[in-house]
């Protein structure tokens, strides 16, 4: 019996989101979030019109205040609606308070409304309305921009990552959605852009206010007011359009071709200065780990220590190390004092990554200077530069042609939004930076490291890069989605997840207090890591899920024509999921709410378990999956 509450094991959390409001406005579909005042998933049948409407108050550190949503109001009928609502943004010294109001008509016009007054004086970034466009609609589509000085441009929306605004000075933009059938928006208030958010691996194009060429950040003083609308209406040959697949159950499909490597996978290590245990070591082997990630700031004394304790948990786990190095202007002497430590050390390392403390994207020279200083002790190493940040500084910092090095980039899905959904949104764009990399530099692409919160570089004793929802079943499924969707890029030197222990790894720990009852626990997303080691993968195939933003699922294949079919439920809501695997059955494990209580306490004891099996249908294996489960099928 699980002691554990099921919002606990879901999301990591004691409370759960309020459901979504399903909205028609005449022919188009879309959901209201009272949590958040989110308009989102706007749908013209299948086709995605935009990906969000909404409003933010971002701090000048470009922190997003929570929203606080009350008081809401709401007329809801068959094509057409109408919402108010307040909502309340405290944090620290910021007190602002917006009414907004939403209206969708059965013509298919929608108006979003926003109306803001500030409480207290503060610094701020931005304040107002925003519009997500999808990626998969508009990239490398023509657009038409109206500009405030009332002339108009005829642009695209970039294929490859744009790395500045690709348009400015926004008053108007339209584009056509299906056959003929134009989106088109109207904005006021203030002057707007666009940008390109693939930058931070967001699934959208962004069209907001104020534009960046104004200074930041901007004083805000105790009743100052903002006044912003932003609307969406149909024109040309509007009428219904039927959905295909929306509305139906998710259906995996599996190509054999083309196939794809399983790129190296590895993990970082904890920050925290406790060595691990027996359990811990024999845990962490049994992942077959490619490498272990330190990261060594060289003008941090503490440095030595951190790598002395990288050496002893790479030769006690059995992977050699990925070493980060962040180097400042003394970086001559910082490398020949490194260089003297590793000479005594004799670590086992298998990529140099390397940074400077000043720099968005690392210089040639600083490369240059750590190769000639560290690659007589393994000649046969590579050096990585780029980025301790997001492929937007790589974008922005491109490497000269023909540059020796590889390129380096972190990946989070929350730089701009913190919920469930835009985190599975966000899993679209991961494989767009790798793409856009590509272009950049030929070389295989370092992606290093992946967490689902933006890590904490201060160096504070107690960071503040915690995500509750690393223990829980959705981190799972969106680690699942994430692999699979860089994976069938082809184009990976090498992944790097978390870290090995602790409240930001695949480990538990003794201080770790959620889990203080059994500290020595593995968090779920343990057995996706475990599942794929333990099957000898020669590659993956490309797999692909109808309703993406719903499940995801990876195919790994041997060579005696086996495959594992990992399959995840990326909602909150029990799902049928067909999984087109052909006419033979398969053998079947579930992790959900029902056994991850034991998978965490004991999960040696679970991967024993017996798989059950189920036989095809019509040449698909059907699929029961509960809330934010995942399903291992071995397949002959």
């Amino acid at each position: 019996m699980s002691t554990l509450p099921k919002s606990f094991i879901y999301c990591g959390t004691e409370k759960l989101s309020s459901e979504p409001v399903s909205l028609r406005a005449g022919p188009l579909t879309l959901m209201f979030e009272p949590d958040t005042a989110f308009l989102r998933h706007i749908r013209l049948g299948d086709f995605e019109v935009a990906r969000a409407i909404y409003a933010a108050v971002r701090d000048q550190n470009w922190a997003t205040v929570p929203p606080q949503v009350a008081d809401l109001k709401s007329q809801v009928e068959k094509d057409h609606f109408e919402l108010s609502f307040n909502v309340r943004c405290r944090q620290n010294d910021i007190g602002y308070f917006w009414r907004g109001q939403i209206t969708g008509g059965a013509d298919g016009r929608i108006r979003y409304i926003f109306d803001g007054e500030a409480k207290s004086s503060f610094l701020r970034n931005r304040i107002g309305i925003c519009v997500l466009h999808p990626i998969t609609e508009c990239a490398g589509k023509p657009l038409q921009i109206e500009h405030a000085d009332g002339t108009t441009e005829q642009g695209t929306f970039p294929q490859e990552i744009a790395p500045f605004q690709p348009f400015k000075q926004i008053q108007g933009l339209s584009y056509e959605i299906h056959a003929g059938i134009r989106a088109e928006f109207q904005f006021a208030g203030e002057l707007f852009e666009m940008e390109d958010q693939r930058n931070w691996s967001d699934a959208s194009f962004k069209t907001y206010c104020t534009p960046l060429d104004i200074p930041i950040p901007v004083q805000v003083r105790a009743g100052d007011k903002v006044h912003h609308e932003v609307s969406l209406s149909l024109s040309g040959a509007v009428r219904p359009i039927l959905p295909v697949v929306q509305g139906r159950p998710a259906q995996i499909s599996i190509a054999t071709t083309p196939a794809f490597p399983l790129p190296p996978i590895g993990f970082c290590l904890a920050r925290d200065a406790e060595p691990l245990t027996g359990k811990e070591v024999a845990r962490l082997k049994a992942l077959r780990p490619a490498h272990l990630r330190t990261e060594l700031k060289l003008s941090d004394p503490r440095y030595a220590a951190i790598l002395e304790r990288a050496v002893v948990e790479s030769k006690q786990v059995g992977a050699p190390l990925h070493v980060a190095i962040i180097l400042n202007d003394a970086a001559v002497q910082q490398l020949n004092e490194l260089r003297a430590r590793i000479d005594t050390l004799r670590p086992n390392i298998s990529l140099w990554l390397v940074f400077h403390e000043k720099e968005e994207a690392t210089h040639d020279k600083w490369l240059s200077a750590a190769r000639d200083a560290l690659q007589s002790y393994a000649p046969n190493v590579l050096f990585c530069g780029g980025t301790l940040d997001w492929f937007t500084e790589v974008n922005r910092n491109r490497p000269a042609p023909g540059s020796p090095w590889f390129t380096c980039y972190s990946l989070t899905p929350q730089v701009h939004a913190f919920d469930n959904l835009t985190l599975v949104e966000n899993l679209e764009a991961q494989a767009f930076t790798v793409e856009s990399a590509k272009r950049i530099c030929p070389k295989p692409v370092v992606i290093s490291p992946v967490t689902l919160r933006m890590r904490d570089k201060s160096g504070s004793q107690i960071p503040s890069d915690n995500d509750a929802r690393q223990v829980s079943l959705f981190a799972s499924g969106w680690t699942l989605g994430s692999i699979a969707r860089l994976a069938m890029t082809g184009h990976l030197h090498s992944l790097t997840y978390y870290e090995t222990t602790g409240p930001r790894g695949l480990i538990s720990s003794s201080a770790f207090q959620p889990l203080s009852s059994f500290p020595d626990a593995v968090f779920p997303l343990y057995h996706i890591f475990a599942d794929i080691a333990e099957f000898p993968t020669q590659g993956i195939y490309s797999t692909r899920s109808t309703h993406p933003l719903q499940a995801e699922a990876i195919t790994l294949f041997d060579g005696r024509e086996r495959k594992r079919i990992l399959v995840a439920n990326l909602t909150g809501h029990p799902q049928e999921i067909k999984v087109k695997s052909g006419a033979v059955p398969a053998r079947v494990r579930y992790l959900d709410e029902t056994n991850a209580e034991e998978a965490m306490k004991d999960p040696e004891n679970f991967r024993k378990q017996p798989d059950q099996t189920l036989q095809p249908v019509a040449a698909k294996i059907e699929l029961q999956l509960k809330p934010y489960a995942i399903a291992r099928l071995d397949v002959e």
